[in-house]
Order: structure tokens, then sequence, then C-alpha cells
């Protein structure tokens, strides 16, 4: 068994993997100032980016669902690998060399995510190399070159061949050291009737990569005639612990940085459609993997986009001309409204796809088409229109009922009256005629409002003006404790909230860093302190930070001041003398050390 890795070598990860780099490579990051960066969450749905990154203090929060930690917690939560197998792959990322107690080495038996990857990139080498070497690829090879995929294309895809032989693949990985229980986790491999056999046989294959580059499984395609090979045209990997049909995108790995870059993405029906695409020039093509666009997949983009109110980008889908690219276009309008971005749609008249269309009449012709595309909203009302017998007024009717709701349902306001002059010259209506059907179907908005739950209960409002200075003072002592250097002079009653007081006491006790949490709602607090910005219009000096600890202590002082003041007001100076002169002199004393920290706090500013 490996021994364990060495505590200061964990230490060296956490500080050194960068954390904003590795978070980008499933989130597109903006500066947010004060050297932090923000985007979507990549744990919960979201409009607005309310997730922060701290590159200077290696750690993320998410003010939305309260989610935080650092660079190896992140990995931990998107790629559910463990703690070892996270560290050491953070390590390789970075090329740091890990030691282990007990004189241990890395483990020979690495996560199970680790292993089936690596069965994965093997598999695709193989398949490579099959693809330019076997003689019965030939056909696959006929194929590539018929759709105006060379050589050099086929390469830059990964594009592979799966021999037309039982268990070829299996013997190849077997004798790469995997294991058969390995293979079949992987999806390469299944139990036949004298053993282990491939899953993919006599089909090209292109890798399935996940957005971090990793390649997690494959799409295949048949060669063989109907009658040869009954099985599926295409037949993906199936669900595996690392492939999840709805969680990838195919290409997504080439086009991720253009996505974000670019602000577009398109989406196209295969495998062969994003190599055409991005053939031509068109970058931020990607594809589903045997599976309908879901919403993982928007979640997925949505996050590159940085699709939010303020920074809107296009989403253009292209579908085939056929019946079925129409419906799968409408399919596609149900989940408009669940972008911010502006989405639209381009079909081919001709019904050719994107590979058929760039095969018939070149690059350019392909950039024309994503060029010509439309709103989704103007093709999914003008597909309904279509189904009506408009030269009669029955039809005309019929056709408005069915469309009002698609005008009522655009969720910008401000489109909604120019559809409406569309849609009334379209049907050739009275435009009050339109209005008053489109308006009587906008239906009645629904409360978004939901109880909070005990962590929300818990968890102190950002905003809450009574404990703005509490969550300054904290801020400033996590992100700059060398500036804060009379802390321990702060009296008990200085913080009020429970949260606040109990990462007082944390703090007191020694608290640095994450790991000395065992509280859940306490590692979020911690991290959320540590990565929200102060809020101050200057500079962030020592003179600042002592008048809002100044401040602070004296709003502490003035809550004792006003105990005593009515302490004082119960007591009898007579009958209890002592006390009374004793409770005076504190109130005296305290009087005189409130007009110092406010001095001292007016001073500093």
């Amino acid at each position: 068994m490996s021994g364990r890795i060495k505590d200061e070598d964990v230490a060296y990860i956490r500080e050194h993997a960068p954390i904003d780099e590795v978070v980008s490579d499933y989130v597109q990051l903006k500066s947010a100032g004060g050297g932090q960066k923000k985007g979507l969450c990549p744990f919960h749905d979201e409009k607005s980016p309310s997730f922060h990154v701290t590159p200077s203090k290696g750690y993320y929060h998410c003010f939305g669902c309260q989610t935080g930690g650092d660079v190896i917690n992140f990995v931990m939560k998107m790629e559910h690998t463990s703690f070892v197998e996270t560290v050491e792959r953070l390590a390789d990322r970075i090329g740091y060399q890990l030691r282990y107690d007990e004189g241990g080495k890395p483990s020979q038996n690495p996560g199970i995510r680790s292993r089936l990857i690596a069965a994965n990139v093997a598999a695709a080498k193989f398949f490579e190399q099959k693809l330019a070497s076997e003689p019965s690829a030939q056909i696959g090879r006929d194929f590539l070159i018929k759709r105006g995929f060379d050589q050099a294309s086929c390469a830059k895809f990964g594009v592979g061949y799966a021999p037309d032989d039982w268990d070829q693949l299996t013997k190849y990985l077997r004798s790469e050291g995997f294991t058969g229980e390995e293979l079949e986790l992987a999806g390469l491999s299944k139990e036949g009737q004298r053993g282990m056999i491939d899953r993919f046989r006599h089909r090209l294959t292109w890798p399935i990569r996940d957005i971090s580059g990793d390649i997690v499984g494959f799409g295949a395609r048949k060669l063989a005639a109907d009658d040869v090979d009954q099985g599926p045209k295409y037949l993906n990997t199936p669900e595996t612990p690392i492939y999840k049909k709805s969680q990838v995108l195919y290409g997504l790995d080439l086009a991720k940085k253009a996505i974000a870059s670019k602000r577009q993405v398109v989406v196209v029906e295969g495998y062969t459609d994003v190599m055409a695409a991005h053939l031509a020039g068109i970058e931020t093509a990607v594809a589903t993997c045997g599976t309908a666009f879901g919403d993982d997949h928007i979640r997925i983009l949505r996050r590159l986009l940085m699709d939010d109110d303020a920074f809107r980008g296009e989403v253009i889908f292209t579908f085939d001309g056929d019946a079925a690219g129409q419906k799968a276009a409408l399919r596609a309008f149900g989940d408009d409204q669940k972008f911010v971005t502006q989405t639209f749609v381009a079909v081919e008249p001709n019904g050719l796809d994107p590979c058929e269309l760039r095969q018939e009449k070149g690059d350019e012709a392909l950039r024309d088409l994503i060029a010509r595309r439309i709103p989704l909203f103007e093709f999914a009302i003008r597909t309904e229109l279509k189904k009506h017998d408009l030269q009669t007024a029955e039809g005309r009717v019929n056709a408005l009922a069915a469309t009002a709701p698609i005008v009522a349902s655009i969720r910008d306001k401000s489109l909604r009256p120019e559809y409406v002059r569309n849609l009334a010259g379209w049907l050739g209506m009275e435009m009050d005629t339109v209005s008053t059907q489109v308006t009587q179907s906008i239906g009645k908005p629904q409360s978004q409002s939901a109880p909070n739950s005990p962590s929300e209960d818990w968890r102190p409002n950002p905003n809450e003006p009574t404990l703005v200075l509490e969550r300054e003072v904290l801020k400033a002592k996590l992100q700059m404790p060398e500036l804060v250097s009379n802390w321990s002079e702060l009296p008990q009653n200085a913080f009020s909230h429970p949260a606040y007081v109990a990462m007082r006491v944390a703090i007191d006790q020694g608290a640095k860093s994450i790991d000395d949490f065992q509280d859940e709602k306490l590692k979020n607090l911690f991290t959320e302190l540590s990565v929200e910005g102060i809020r101050s219009d200057r500079e962030l000096s020592s003179a600042y930070v002592q008048s809002i600890l100044a401040r602070l202590h004296e709003l502490a002082i003035s809550r004792t001041v006003a105990e005593i003041k009515s302490k004082l007001q119960r007591l009898n100076p007579v009958e209890n003398e002592k006390e009374y002169n004793e409770s005076f002199a504190e109130l005296v004393s305290l009087e005189a050390k409130r007009r110092e920290l406010r001095e001292s706090a007016l001073g500093s500013i």
C-alpha cells in the first residue's frame, strides 16, 4: 500500500497549483477587481455570476450556493476524485514530485477515474494506429476522404478505427496492464459468450473528451451494411463512472477558448459536423454525444459564455433541413428560456447537414449558413404557421391561437411588441387582435420565493447594515493579518452575530486555513470571508484597517455603556453605594475609552 502524502507537499500543492487556471478549465472567469475573478458557479444554476476566485489566497467561494474551498476541494467536487488522486493530479499539472511517508510511493492502483481515463487514452492511440495501417480500415479511410477529411484533419480530432475483430482491442489493453473489470467499467469491452470482447468493431471512432481535455469515452459509426451489422448507426460509450452523455459535448475541449472569447457557441448534430465546422473556421462548434441537447449541456455552455444579464452572447443551433431537423430545432426552442443569451437557428433549406454542405459547396458556404442564422423565436413561429391554411379565416384563427403563446413566452418584454407586429403581418390580421391574444396568453408569474434552509438562516446577510463592520474586520483579519496589530484588544462582545462570534473564536484558537475547521458552515464562511473584497474606496493600508478595528471596538464599548447606564438606573445609590460607585467608575472609564477610539478611527481616515 502506498504511503501517505507528506503534509508539507499537500500544503505546497495547495499554495502553488494556480486555482484560477484550474477553475478556468471549467468556468470562464473575468476580473472582478481587487485581484479577484468571478464567473458562473459550476455547482448550481444561476443567471448572474456569484462564483468568486481569489488567486492570491488560493480560495474560491460561491455567494449563491455557499460552496467554497481551495484548489484541491474544487477539483474533488468537479471530478469526483479522491483526495490522494486529486493531489497527485495537481502535482503532475505543476510538475512537482510528491513525497510519501513511511517510504511509500505513488499508488500503483490510483483512483478509478485515472485508470479509466488511462484505458481510454490507450484505446484512442490504438484506434488511430489501426485507421492508418489496418487493411480493413480502407472503407473508413474512403468514407473520411469522401467527406473532405484528410489525414491531418483526422489526426487533429483523433479519429480512429475499431478493427473488424472480436477482441483485438481487449487483448491489446490487457497486455498493457488493464484488467477485464476496468475495461468493462470503461465501456471498452463487454462480456461475450466466450469471454471479454470489444464493444466497438468495424467502426470509425471519435474520442470524446470532457471539458478539461481528458478522454472519457468514444463515439463510433458503423461501416458495414445493415444486414451485416444490425447495430445502430452510431454507438457511444455507455454510462460509466467518468462518462455521462448528458454532461459532455463533443469538440468542447477544442472550442471552449473560442466560445469564451467570441461569446458564441454553434451546436451541430454529429461528429463530422463538428469537424467540418472547425475546419471551415467555425471554432465554436460542438455537438451532443448520442443524446438530445438538455439542461446539463446548457449549464456547461452558460458558464463558458458568461451567460448573464450584463454580458450577452449567442447560441446558434444548426439542424438538418428535413422534418427531423425541424423537430429538433423546435425542441431547442423549449430550451431558449434557460439561456439569458440570444438563441438562433440555422437550417440549410436543401436538407444538407454542415458536413454535406461543406463537402458540396465549400467552407464559405458553411460560414454563410451560420451568418444567415435567424432568431429561434422567428423560426418557431414560422414553423408553426406552416401547419395551418392561412388562406382561410379558420386557419388564421387557429394559427393565431397556436403562435400567440410563443410570442407571450418571449422573456425580453421589449421584443414582444415587435414580434406582435411581425405575427400580425404574417397572419394578415389586425395588430390589435394579435396583441390581445398574446396578452391573454401571458401566464401569471409564479412566486420564486422558497423557504430558507437552516444553513441560510445561520449565514449572516453580507449586506446587513448592522453587521457590515463586523464582516469587514473579519475579512481584514483573514486577508491581511499583518495589518491587524491589535486584534486581541477587541472585547468579547465585539461580534454580535453567532456565525461571526464562532469565526472569532476559531481565529483566536489559531485557525488559519480551511483545514483548521471541521464544521462545514464555518468552512464556507471562512472561504467566503477570505475571498470577498474589502469595501474601501481607497488604498488598503494599516491606517484604514486600524480605523475599522477602532470603530468596531467603539461600538462594542457603546453596547457595554448602554448596559451600565441601564443598570445604574435600577440601582439605589444609597442602598447599593459600593456597587453603584463601581459601576459609575467603570462607566466614566469606558466613556473615556470610547472617545479615544472615536478619535483614533477618525484620525485614521
